[in-house]
C-alpha cells in the first residue's frame, strides 16, 4: 500500500482504546494488518496461508 493510499484508509479505522477505558497498545502496526487483509483478498489464499512477513493469521483475521 502506498503512503497516499494509507492516508486515505487510516482515518476510516477506529481509534485504539488504550488506558482505563479498556484495550491495550497495538502489538502490530495497523498498516501491516491492512496489508495482510488486502493480501488475502488479492490472492484468494486461506487465512492460515498468510506468509510469515505478516502477523499471525489469527491476529489478521
Amino acid at each position: 500500500m502506498t503512503n497516499n493510499q494509507w492516508a486515505s484508509v487510516e482515518p476510516l479505522l477506529p481509534a485504539a482504546r488504550v488506558g482505563p477505558e479498556g484495550g491495550r497498545r497495538d502489538k502490530h502496526p495497523r498498516r501491516r494488518i491492512v496489508d495482510a487483509i488486502f493480501y488475502v483478498v488479492r490472492t484468494g489464499c486461506a487465512w492460515r496461508q498468510l506468509p510469515r512477513d505478516f502477523a499471525l493469521w489469527q491476529t489478521v483475521y
